[in-house]
Parts: structure tokens; sequence; C-alpha cells
């Protein structure tokens, strides 16, 4: 016994420091934070006689994936359940989902006792607990970062906030438009809502688990990837791991864990060390310094192209400007269906090929209740819910690791392998909309079709941005392609594919999807309604974001693999150079961090989480009234106020509370209704109130609209002016809330 305390006494110290570090930096906040890693951790080992089983072939049995599944099924079951009106969507019923799935969970431990049937990773204390740590000091290292700047203001941050309010204040789903009053919510609001889903889960306050859910998923977007690559170098070097080498899978992780959420691009080498040390050599005056957005608005902004405006974003970025999008929140989720699918490949290398003669009603029963399969089905039909560009990639992703598979499994047997993959596919698509009905059928999509790309990228941008992982990708494939052609008499590509190990195999997937998906823009295009000037900007958005991703992982794996096994001396240097580039690149986290949240090694200049502080700095007008709404009004009455122009301070009231308003931000309520003549009526109506001396008409808008409070502030005091009808307004109803000092007031109509 005391030999085994000794084996984890640096561990235990190691976690009795980050304790007491996260106490004093978190400081109020840090109950909130616990709260939320404990819930995880308890959640995490509660379902891994599920993890277990899934992914066997882990040295740790998915120990860290282990969270996410339990997050994604019970959230999951509990929005199916509210979004068919079976049950409401309460703290209560959150909690009694999640404790009839633990005891579901509890159920097929028992069973696996029985029959001996290890699902937790026996004998790895010290693995499991490294993991921890580590997941724990990336949770807290992201949220002490988040708390120099936690205000859910500028960007996006009204709507992500405005969503977890509105859905914290509902009991069905989808919730009512917080800026359409007259409908729910048309837009992809799954990662909201999982915040909103463990924040009642945990009794928290949604002001600070904002913040919490966006470096809570940060944390997975570094470990999921080291977990994944890890294993794949340790799979790969199984055998020869001997000296040095046995530090190689963490380090292939650790790096894996950086490239994908923390790293930049090379953008942030050529454009902020570079180019201006080029110019301070050649004597040039001093230019203004390196701004981190400008990494991810490149093409068609530098040189400036009016009609080619583009947008490519990567997760580091994503984490520091503090979103909490529907691409965002995804990331954990789709991380871990790249780490189902290695799992499922594993496994399916370690059967070995199909036998010859097979009953054939058990041959398709077999091929179609694959658990990873159904599983991964039902996270693409998540996907359509979460952010249905996730859906269509990791869709392709998906069935290019089955059809690779089946090459394998059946031996070259063309038919057979392309039967079982289409039979497959039909699966997957078929489950994976049924689960995602209830939304569906509630969802209007915003897609006007694709069509082709009438403007490119330079080919010198593409190098800057996408140059240094095509590169590693292109070395590691033909390095393995030298490897294994090297000598085989009878070359086929069922030949190749048996000879190459599942590591590999995995890392070309991976790294020739992403590579599909930073072409896929110079070709096509999803039309929208940023058509005129940023026709390309959302299908590369979203297509190079999960490209970052695979690419991060590819990388991470691929560097490594080529310096320890390669027999070519070339490949091991260039590898050894792009590591350096790699490295260098995450010189971008730096500046980002120190450009947005400012002097962070001074805890005395942390703020707290709390997302809602802005009120008080930036409508000091309107703040009082706002937060006497949130804390004294139930469920969703409509409260009138101005509306504006996206990306403003307008409704600020409604992204607040959560309460909605007739109509809010202008053009994403064009994008989710693509309805332009209601939207001007709208307006023209909000104005009328406002400003018309016409009581009757008034009153009449006021019953169309079913407006029960009538905000007057500072916005509307701004954008109305002398015409703003105080008496009538006021005449309406009983003043709930006035401050003689400001003018602000609210009205409940009558």
């Amino acid at each position: 016994m005391k030999t085994k305390i000794r084996e984890i006494l640096p561990e235990s110290v190691a976690a009795v420091i980050l304790a007491v570090l996260s106490a004093y930096l978190l400081q109020g906040d840090v109950w909130t934070f616990w709260t939320w890693w404990l819930l995880a951790l308890f959640m995490g080992m509660v379902a891994m006689p599920l993890t277990g089983r899934l992914f066997e072939g882990f040295e740790d049995k998915g120990w860290l994936f282990s969270k996410v599944l339990a997050i994604a099924v019970t959230g999951f079951l509990t929005w199916f359940l509210v979004a068919v009106e079976i049950l409401p969507f309460t703290s209560a019923v959150c909690i009694g989902v999640s404790v009839v799935c633990a005891v579901f969970c509890a159920v097929i431990f028992h069973i696996q006792l029985k029959k001996d049937i290890e699902c937790y990773p026996t004998g790895k204390t010290k693995l499991i607990i490294r993991e921890e740590l580590l997941f724990f000091g990336i949770f807290l290292m992201w949220t002490y970062l988040a708390g120099f700047r936690p205000q859910a203001y500028g960007t996006e941050k009204f709507m992500d906030y405005g969503f977890m309010e509105a859905m914290m204040r509902s009991t069905t789903l989808p919730a009512r438009d917080l800026w359409y009053s007259e409908g729910t919510i048309n837009y992809y609001y799954g990662g909201q809502y999982f915040a909103v889903f463990l924040t009642k889960l945990t009794g928290s306050r949604v002001e600070v688990t904002y913040n919490l859910m966006r470096t809570f998923v940060a944390a997975f977007a570094f470990v999921f990837p080291f977990s994944l690559v890890r294993q794949m170098m340790k799979d790969r070097l199984y055998g020869h791991m001997e000296g040095r080498k046995k530090y190689l899978p963490s380090v292939a992780g650790v790096t894996a864990g950086a490239a994908v959420s923390i790293a930049g691009n090379v953008h942030y080498i050529v454009y902020r060390c570079v180019i201006p040390l080029i110019q301070k050599l050649k004597g040039a005056e001093e230019t203004e310094s390196y701004w981190f957005p400008d990494a991810t608005r490149y093409i068609g902004y530098n040189p400036v192209n009016d009609s080619d405006k583009t947008i490519h974003e990567f997760p580091c970025y994503s984490f520091v400007l503090g979103d909490l999008h529907a691409h965002v929140v995804n990331v954990m989720f789709v991380t871990f269906l790249v780490g189902l699918l290695y799992a499922w490949m594993k496994m399916i290398r370690k059967r070995g090929p199909e036998p010859e003669k097979q009953d054939p009603r058990d041959f398709w029963l077999r091929q179609l209740l694959m658990p990873h399969i159904i599983l991964a089905a039902v996270l693409l039909g998540m996907f359509q819910w979460t952010n249905y560009w996730d859906f269509v990639i990791y869709f392709v992703v998906t069935g290019g690791v089955l059809l690779f598979v089946n090459i394998i499994r059946f031996e070259g047997k063309t038919v057979r392998i392309l039967a079982v993959t289409a039979v497959q596919a039909v699966e997957i698509i078929a489950v994976s909309y049924l689960v995602i009905l209830p939304f569906t059928l509630k969802f209007d999509t915003m897609v006007q079709g694709v069509a082709l790309a009438q403007h490119h990228s330079l080919w010198y941008q593409l190098v800057i941005l996408w140059g240094l992982p095509v590169i590693l990708t292109v070395l590691l494939i033909i390095s393995i392609l030298m490897e294994k052609l090297k000598g085989m008499k009878k070359k086929s590509l069922y030949r190749l594919m048996e000879a190459v190990s599942i590591p590999d195999l995995f890392a070309i997937i991976m790294g020739l999807c992403a590579i599909g998906l930073i072409v896929i823009p110079e070709l096509v295009y999803v039309r929208d309604i940023y058509e005129n000037g940023n026709a390309r900007a959302n299908t590369m958005f979203k297509l190079t974001y999960q490209a970052y991703i695979l690419f991060g992982m590819t990388m991470g794996y691929g560097i490594y693999r080529l310096i320890a096994v390669s027999k070519q001396k070339i490949f091991r240097i260039l590898s050894g150079a792009g590591l350096v580039v790699l490295i260098w690149t995450v010189g971008y986290f730096g500046n980002a961090v120190h450009s947005w949240f400012g002097e962070v090694w001074n805890p005395s200049q942390y703020q707290g989480l709390d997302a809602t502080t802005f009120l008080e700095s930036d409508f000091p007008q309107d703040a009082a009234a706002i937060r006497w709404l949130k804390e004294n009004i139930e469920g969703a009455p409509v409260v009138l106020e101005a509306n504006g122009d996206s990306y403003t301070g307008y409704e600020r009231v409604s992204a607040s509370t959560g309460l909605p308003t007739v109509l809010g931000w202008y053009v994403h309520e064009w994008l989710w209704r693509n309805d332009v003549p209601d939207l001007n009526e709208k307006s023209a109506d909000i104005e009328t109130i406002y400003t018309s001396a016409d009581e009757e008409t008034v009153k009449e808008l006021i019953r169309r609209y079913d407006i029960s409070y009538i905000f007057v502030g500072g916005q509307e005091q701004e954008k109305y002016g002398t015409a703003l009808n105080d008496s009538l307004l006021q005449s309406l109803g009983s003043i709930v809330y006035a401050d003689d000092m400001t003018g602000t007031y609210i009205v409940k109509v009558n």
C-alpha cells in the first residue's frame, strides 16, 4: 500500500498545487469551476461501462472521452424528450434523465462484472491521474484567462448569451426567439443548449456558465487530440518503445493538443515576426503592431478584395475571442467522434478479415448493429442541430473510415466492399435523420443552394495558411507509401492497406479529408444572404475550421512518426523543421492573449466570470432596469425595445434577460428567416409604437405583438430622439420601474 502511495506521490502533490492555485486565481468563481470539473469527473466515471467497451483498445479505456460521452447522451436524450413534448425543460428533468442513464450504466457494469469484462483502466492509476490533471490544468488556464474579459458583449456574444438566457426561461424547446417574438429560435442552438443543460444540472448561474462552457470546450479541444494521438503513436511504436522512444507518445499527444487548441497559423509567423524583422533590418519605420484577428481575415483583406471577403478561423482564435457559437461548442463533439472512429478502426483490425462463409442474415445484422457506427450516426444526427456543416463534413470522414476498413475486412472483394459500405452509409443517414426529426420538423433551412466559386485565393495566401500542414501530410503519405510498396510483390490497394498500420492509415484519412476541405471553397460555395461580397466566407469558415482540427491531429502524429520510424533522412529533417515551425505558431496564443486579455500575469486584474458586467460599463443608464427585469419577470412575456443592426448595442435588454422582443438584430433575423418584407414591417411598427401620437394605432400594434412591457432607455432615446412619445407610452399602463436620474423607465402594459 505504501509503495502504491509513493508511486503517485508526484501526481498527488501536483493535484494539491493545482487545487490551491485554482482557488487563488479564480477567487469566488472557483466553486462553480470545481462543480463543473467534479460533474464531468463523476459523469465520466459513471459512463465508463459504455466508454470502456467502445474504447477498449485505448490504454486508458477512453477515460477522457467518457466525460463527453456522458454529457452527449444525457443532454441529447433530455433535449429529445423535451422537444417531442414528453417532458418539460427543467432542472429536475435534467437531473432525472441523468440519474436514469446512471442507473442504466450501473446495470451494464454489474453484467460486465459477472462476465469478467474490464471496462475501467485497471492498473493505470498514474495515467488516469495525469490525464485528469492535464484536463484540470487546461480548463483552469482558459477559465482564468476568460476572467480578464468575461463580458458577453461584442461580436456575436449577444446572440450566444441571449440564447442561453432564453432557454433558461423556457420549459419547451426550441425556446421562443428572443429577437422575433412571434416565432421560436430558427438556428442551430444545440451548442448553447448543452451549456444550459449543464447549467441546470449544476444549479449554476448562466452569467458565469456562459464563460465556463467556452473554457470547458477549450480544455477538451486539447485533451482529446492528446489522448487520440498518444494512443496512435503508442500503437505505431508497439514493441519498439525502448529508451527515449517511450516518451514519444505523450510528447506527440501534447503536440497534437497544442496544434488543435492553442496554435495559430503561419500568417502569425510571416506578418508578426518575419516581415517586421525584414523591415527593421532595412531601417524602415516601425509599422502598427500585429492584430491577432488578422490571421482569420486574410484572403480578401490583404490585399483588399471587396468582392471576396472570406473567413478562416481556428479554435485558438475562437477560445480567446470568447464567442459561444455553434462551431465552437461542437469542437468537443467532433473530436470525440474522431476518437471513436479510431477506436472502431482499431477494434475491427484486431478481429481480422470476415469469414468466407456466413449466414446472410447474421452477416448483415452484424454490419448494421455495430455500436460504434450506431453511436457515430446519432452524433452526426446531433450535429444537424449543433452545427449542420459538421454533419456534412464528418459524414464524409466517417464514410472514408468505413470504406478503408471494409477494404481491409473483405480482402479486396470489390462488390462486397461497396455493398457493405453503401448499406452502412444508408444506415448512418437514416439514423442521423431519424434522431434529429424533432429539430428538423420545426426548422426552416437558410441554405439557398450551391454555386461555382467566382473568386479564388491567391496562391501565396494558400501557402501561408495551409502550406505547413499540407506539406507535412504529403510527406507522411509519401513516406508510408515508400515503406510499404518497397519489396511488395503483388501490388494492389488491398495489399497496400493491409500492410499499412491502423494509426498510419487513420492519419492518412484525417490528412486527406483536411486537404479536401481547404480545396472545396476554391471550387464551390454554399449560397446564403452574404453572397454579395462575402460569397465564400461562410463555406470557407466552416470547412477550413474543421480542416485545421484534423490537420492538428495529423501533424501531431505525423511529425513524430516520421522522426521515429522513417528511414529516409530527408523526411526526418523536414519533419523536424515542420515541428519547429508548428511550435513557432504557438506564439500566436501569447500574442492573442496579451492583445485581448491584457496583463494576465497580474491576478489582481482578474475581473471574474460574470458575463453581464458590461451592463454597468457600457449601458450604465439602463443597467439597473435590465437587472430589475431579469430578477422580477417570470416566464417569457414580450418586452419591447428599440431594434437595430447586428453587432451593435441594440437588443441589450433581450440579450441580457432572454425575454423576447418584437424584432432584434436585423441581419441575423434576415439570415434565419429570409423574409425581408416582414422584418421591415416589424421595424416600422416598433418605430410607430415609440413615436406615434395615434393612441389607437399604438394599442392595436401592442395587441398584435402581445407586448407586455415597454422598455425606454438610452438606446430608445438615442434612436428616436425628440420623436419619442413618452406621455403616450406612460399612459398605456403602469410604470413598474423608473430612474429619475437617467430617464429610463419600464411600462407594464394594461
